[in-house]
């Protein structure tokens, strides 16, 4: 059995799209539009996935994104502090509902 998350798994996906075929092509497309060079690069839009991806805590896609942004370090390291930031920020207004008043 392999791992949960071994990038491996990726290659189930061509089965899974077969099943699906229309969802599949309708997913790639999706993708492959969302991170296209716009008005904002395409790296901007690598290091948005990547915040993205630690929020949603896929590693998955943390791996796809942080290789397709070719990214420095501290590049990748500044869009990890946005995405903790934004964590936070999500606990602490949430927390305003434990408030009565």
């Amino acid at each position: 059995m392999t791992a949960m998350y071994d990038m491996a798994n990726f290659e189930k996906l061509a089965p899974l799209g077969a099943v699906a075929p229309a969802a599949m092509a309708a997913f790639q497309a999706l993708d492959q539009a969302a991170l296209a060079e716009g008005a904002m690069p395409t790296k901007y839009r690598e290091l948005m996935a990547i915040a993205v991806a630690l929020t949603t805590q896929c590693p998955y896609c943390l791996e796809v994104h942080r290789k397709a942004a070719g990214t420095t370090g501290d590049e990748a390291a500044e869009a990890s502090f946005v995405a903790v930031a934004l964590l936070a920020g999500a606990a602490l207004t949430h927390a305003s509902h434990l408030i009565g008043g």
